[in-house]
């Protein structure tokens, strides 16, 4: 039988829907084959600030302020250190949603496989957008400035990845170059150079980058080969270390474009506290009985904040997509 959609009210009809008919048991096995996700890595990666069912749209991130010793006097009172701390304001409004509407004669003739894809595909598209999100904020690091606490905008402080040190250029065809050795060596500096903690520091890549780094000597030196068992890097994009840091690729990680949208990538060298994720909502699904549509309605939804409490602790490395 023929199929007709009614675009008003966004429902297929018929007795072979389109788009799903193939989840009808033909020749078709009960295993439904998903197709290859891309790695999405950022949210292990960044600081988790619990939000979840509190009331209210902003988090204050405290932002303490390293004190300093003072040498004792005898006799005299101790030296007091001004409290200097600051907070960053992160507002929870971002809310995203993946909707399907069920016709009973696919819930009716359809393998369970069906639903098992929905919730599956609605996990994946929510947890895309929510790693968009988080590599975007890579656009404030600000580890190579002369005043790197102040967050930077659409990557004003990153540099190229040949040197680590020549600042991102997106006038014309944008001058990004591919990473080299004395380039990360140079980007691990401004994280020293700023006291950012050694722990939980990573280093995320694209496919692309990987390829490259992969034909340079010093890195099939190194643990560049992943892990086995739950650490095996096609699970979580990791796929090794250099100099003690964590490596992941990620297909996801942010495009920048020059002025004439020549496209590049934007690697991110970053610890753990630079990004702030406030999940006040996480991942959930919920189905409701659409009776004048003979159907249910399958919605998942999230509601988060992310941002950039400390632009020192992170640098943007732009390289060519390419």
């Amino acid at each position: 039988m023929a199929t007709t959609f009614d675009a008003a009210n966004a429902v297929i009809k018929g007795t072979s829907p389109t788009g799903v008919d193939f989840f009808i048991p033909e020749l078709w096995s009960d295993e439904v084959l998903a197709e290859h996700k891309a790695n999405t890595v950022m949210q292990a990666l960044v600081k988790m600030m619990p939000f979840s069912g509190k009331k209210g749209d902003t988090v204050r991130v405290p932002i303490p302020v390293r004190g300093s010793a003072s040498a004792k006097v005898a006799a005299n009172a101790v030296t007091l250190i001004t409290a200097s701390d600051t907070n960053f304001v992160l507002s929870v409004d971002e809310q995203f949603e993946y909707s399907r509407l069920i016709e009973d004669i696919v819930s009716v003739q359809a393998l369970d496989s069906l639903r098992q894809f929905y919730t599956d595909d609605a996990g994946y598209a929510l947890a895309i957008q929510q790693d968009s999100a988080l590599h975007a904020e890579g656009a404030k690091f600000a580890a190579p400035s002369a005043t790197p606490r102040t967050a930077g905008t659409d990557y004003s402080e990153a540099v190229i990845g040949s040197d680590g040190a020549t600042a991102w250029d997106p006038a014309t065809t944008g001058n990004g170059t591919a990473l080299s050795d004395a380039g990360i060596r140079r980007a691990i500096q401004y994280l020293d150079d700023n006291n950012v903690q050694n722990r939980m520091r990573a280093l995320v890549i694209p496919p692309v980058e990987k390829r490259k780094l992969l034909g340079i000597a010093r890195f099939t030196e190194q643990a560049f080969t992943g892990e086995t068992g739950s650490g095996n890097s096609i699970r979580n994009g990791l796929v090794g270390d250099v100099y003690g840091i964590p490596v992941y690729v990620s297909s996801n990680v942010a495009t920048v474009e020059s002025a004439d949208e020549t496209a590049y990538r934007a690697c991110l060298l970053f610890q753990k506290d630079a990004i702030v994720l406030a999940e006040q909502v996480a991942p959930k699904t919920e189905t409701q009985r659409k009776l004048e549509f003979l159907a249910d309605l399958f919605v998942a939804h999230i509601l988060y904040g992310t941002g950039v409490p400390r632009p020192e602790n992170g640098v943007a490395i732009i390289v060519p997509a390419a």
